[in-house]
């Protein structure tokens, strides 16, 4: 469950002002995410008990019965990344080349990382199709990351993954979650999304970040759209 500063501010009884000194003073955690800042609700509860600072109890009755809700898929595009021009020969040096950018914690092992993602690929591709692949592994590694993201690498040149349409890959997107119901959300929203022709024309046309991220907000908002349309308002 994640809030806004505001939010934050109200649970402990403190101003905005007060949450941005503690932020910088006390090791407040706060994650930014499409240059607005947000808060884990449980994060915020263990590190209120640890100050001594009292919180209001609602924060973590809410936090435990709440879905789980992230950020739209541009949003975890665009803190994950986008890489051009990766390089690679081959699955694996396109898979090495993938781990390391993506934004782990420097104590992470990409190595095991790496290991993981290359035996799930050979149990059978995580090649989608149209030249777009979403490696992960069959129970979702959960990384001890402060908010989830998606790297998206194209690739310099097309290799060949062993997709079921027969075709090379050109894209790969990594997706990465602090937990396994997040994980497998994250993976059936961008499945859907990579659906639409237009968002994979961008892709595969390797258009700049601010273009692609369009195509999936236009997608959401579509998604959006239709379901008001069939529940109402």
């Amino acid at each position: 469950m994640h809030i806004t500063l505001s939010q934050a501010a109200k649970y402990l009884g403190a101003s905005e002002a007060t949450m941005r000194r503690w932020m910088r003073e006390r090791a407040l955690p706060a994650h930014k995410i499409n240059e607005r800042l947000y808060l884990n609700a449980i994060e915020l509860w263990e590190w209120a008990t640890k100050e001594g600072l009292p919180v209001s109890r609602s924060l973590l009755d809410e936090a435990r019965h709440a879905d789980e809700v992230f950020p739209p898929l541009a949003a975890l595009i665009a803190s994950g990344g986008v890489h051009y021009d990766v390089r690679g020969a081959s699955k694996h040096d396109v898979l090495h080349e993938v781990v390391a950018r993506l934004p782990l914690p420097p104590e992470f092992d990409r190595d095991f990382l790496l290991a993981v993602l290359e035996a799930r690929e050979r149990i059978g591709s995580s090649g989608l199709g149209h030249g777009i692949a979403i490696p992960h592994v069959r129970h979702p590694i959960i990384l001890h990351v402060p908010s989830p993201f998606v790297t998206l690498c194209m690739l310099r040149d097309p290799i060949e993954f062993g997709a079921l349409d027969g075709l090379p890959v050109h894209a790969i997107f990594a997706v990465v979650a602090p937990s396994v119901p997040g994980h497998l959300q994250i993976l059936a929203q961008l499945a859907f999304a990579l659906r639409d022709q237009i968002v994979r024309h961008l892709i595969r046309d390797r258009r700049p970040a601010d273009e692609i991220l369009a195509g999936f907000d236009a997608v959401a908002e579509m998604t959006t759209d239709s379901h008001r349309a069939i529940t109402g308002p």
